[in-house]
């Protein structure tokens, strides 16, 4: 005798500034757009640590550590059982990493936009170097070319 389940599908959840999140790689998507940040580890209730970085890589790796070092994050989502989501402010949201009583909140200091204009504009400041500096170049060949005809 066979048992059919009706063919039911539970759509994914949507979360909206405020939720938590288990999927490991929904964690990583969410993290993967911050930048610099204002962090604060916690055991229970004691602040253990604070300051402000830059979320430098999120990845996913059971065998590799979180680093917070030197203004820098390296977050680790296998080191956070989930994130909850919770509003700093009306206008903002702040991540709480949780593991076992531990807690790294991490309060975005900047939006995703902000962090692309950013890398856009290094990116273009860069080209305009390159172009200067090869132009620099392709000039003082040319001045050595003609100096050697003489």
């Amino acid at each position: 005798m066979s048992h059919h389940l009706p063919d039911t599908r539970i759509p994914a959840p949507c979360i909206v500034d405020t939720g938590v999140i288990v999927n490991k790689l929904d964690m990583r998507r969410l993290l993967s757009d911050l930048g610099r940040v204002h962090y604060m580890y916690t055991h229970g209730d004691k602040v253990v640590s604070e300051g402000e970085g830059d979320v430098i890589e999120v990845f996913a790796n059971p065998q590799r550590s979180t680093l917070v070092a030197n203004s820098a994050l390296y977050l680790n989502v296998y080191s956070f059982d989930y994130i909850e989501l919770k509003q700093s402010s009306p206008q903002a949201t702040c991540f709480d990493l949780m593991q076992e009583g531990m807690c790294l909140r991490l309060i975005p200091l900047t939006t995703p936009i902000q962090e692309r204009r950013e890398k856009t504009f290094n990116v273009s400041a860069i080209e305009a170097m390159m172009e200067q500096v090869l132009s620099a170049k392709w000039d003082a060949e040319i001045d050595d070319d003609c100096s050697d005809s003489f």
